[in-house]
């Protein structure tokens, strides 16, 4: 499930609580958005998070 919304720079989108997403500025086709979130909450670009799942699973399999 996905919700689809549009905001202009200065909006938000609130998860929660405790989060808050806010567009930064748009050039072209390029967004920069910022987050808040408590320190215990992990904020990692797509990318990055894969890699970090993928390092674990290797982790894992090499303490087998």
């Amino acid at each position: 499930r996905m919700l689809v919304l549009t905001r202009k720079v200065g909006e938000e989108l609130c998860i929660g609580d405790d989060i808050r997403i806010v567009v930064l500025s748009q050039q072209g086709n390029k967004i920069r958005f910022g987050v808040t979130a408590p320190q215990e909450v992990s904020v990692h670009r797509r990318e990055i998070y894969d890699k970090i799942l993928e390092d674990k699973k290797n982790k894992e399999k090499d303490n087998e």
